[in-house]
Order: C-alpha cells, then sequence, then structure tokens
C-alpha cells in the first residue's frame, strides 16, 4: 500500500482506525514506522517486531513458565483491597 505523503508517518486516529490493517500491513512489508494521533499530538507508534539487541532469547520464550502461583483465578477478588471501597 502506497501512503500519500501527508500522511506519512503521522496520522489522524479516526482514520487509523478505519484502516487499521492496512496501515498494519505496510509497516510490515516496509519496514517503516507510523505514528497515530490524537487531535493532533502523537499517542503511538506502530512499527515492527525487533528482539532486543544481544538478548539471545526471545521474549515469549523468557515469560514462559514465569507464572508461579495460579490459585482460584475464578474467585472474585477479595473487596479489602480495592483501595476505592476505602
Amino acid at each position: 500500500m502506497a501512503l500519500p505523503q501527508d500522511q506519512v508517518p503521522w496520522i489522524s486516529k479516526s482514520l487509523f482506525k478505519s484502516k487499521a490493517l492496512e496501515y498494519f500491513r505496510h509497516v510490515e512489508t516496509s519496514g517503516e514506522s507510523i505514528v497515530v494521533t490524537d487531535h493532533g499530538h502523537p499517542t503511538l507508534e506502530i512499527r515492527p517486531y525487533e528482539h532486543l539487541p544481544g538478548s539471545g532469547v526471545d521474549p515469549l520464550d523468557q515469560l514462559r513458565n514465569s507464572v508461579t502461583r495460579y490459585i482460584e483465578p475464578t474467585e472474585p477478588v477479595d473487596q479489602g483491597h480495592w483501595e476505592a471501597l476505602q
């Protein structure tokens, strides 16, 4: 997808929303980043994924088996822990 010069690399949130998949494909194929703006202010940067240089380990592999305790995940949170209720 060829992007008009006035839309690269900054794109309004409303325009991005309507054409997100096209912009994702553009970033994937060109390697260029795109900045998404909200009311003219940059809020997000869409860029190709990169492994951290020198890490040698895939970030997903680093997270694998990192949950050490998973007890009763469907139980409600104790209301005593919510600051908003105090």
